[in-house]
């Protein structure tokens, strides 16, 4: 039993729910801040113990090293940065193009966008009979009518587009973090390679564990993933700095 906008429980029903623990809330999935912030940290933070390990393992001094980690910080959050906003930017202004023609198409032929509302509805399962009378009751607002033909036909809400400003900002300085982390034992007065490694590999872990638990899979799973990934990154690219650094004068 549903109340009058046929989203929620009534009145009885909801607060049995509730004892039971119903919840109809659900976390941001479209990607606004998760995807750029989780990919800028990993990709800071192996692009930069990677650059670390490749030019440690070439025996460089550490002054060269905190050099190399240093313009690769920078160099990459706003090659991050930029790269996130345009291509955010870009799409949207792909889905709002499209949204533009099918706004068009509702206006030029109204009678032929009510009959395919119509088909959608029969395709969840409504009789022909309520199908029309849903699709002539949701093509009164136009605003709805094309809320609905664009989530059907472009897979994407109009009004919940993502923020180009905020993925290009969450994936600036997520990267920035990520890459700061394998310099923090030189800037410290620490310069040795292994401790580098070393702390890399526990965020490698912590940070794959994290996700995992904010996206509902296992912790463990999730964090030896990233840390194999990210080992076998950082691992190539040591074995590849040794083999130039041993054969350059």
């Amino acid at each position: 039993m549903t109340d009058n906008d046929g989203r929620e429980p009534s009145q009885a029903t909801g607060a049995a729910a509730l004892r039971a623990g119903w919840s109809h809330g659900h976390r941001d999935v479209s990607g606004g801040w998760l995807r750029p912030t989780v990919f800028g940290a990993v990709d800071g933070l192996v692009t930069n113990a990677s650059l670390i390990a490749g030019v440690g393992g070439g025996g460089v001094s550490p002054h060269a090293i905190v050099l190399t980690g240093a313009a690769a910080l920078v160099a990459g959050a706003f090659s991050m940065g930029t790269g996130e906003y345009i291509s955010v930017t870009n799409q949207n202004e792909l889905v709002r193009s499209e949204v533009a023609l099918e706004r068009t198409m509702l206006a030029r032929f109204p009678a032929a966008e009510q009959d395919e509302l119509a088909g959608y509805f029969r395709s969840y399962g409504a009789d022909p009979d309520t199908a029309a009378r849903m699709a002539t009751a949701v093509s009164r607002d136009p605003r709805t009518a094309l809320r609905l033909h664009t989530r059907e036909e472009l897979g994407v809400d109009p009004e919940g587009l993502p923020s180009p400003v905020l993925a290009g900002f969450a994936s600036l300085l997520a990267f920035s973090l990520g890459a700061l982390i394998p310099l923090l034992p030189y800037l410290f007065g620490l310069p040795v390679l292994a401790v580098s490694l070393g702390i890399t590999a526990v965020a490698l872990v912590s940070g794959g564990a994290m996700v995992g638990r904010l996206t509902g899979r296992s912790v463990v799973h999730s964090g030896l993933r990233q840390f194999l990934l990210g080992g076998l990154a950082v691992s190539v690219t040591y074995a590849v700095g040794s083999l130039i650094g041993g054969h350059v004068m």
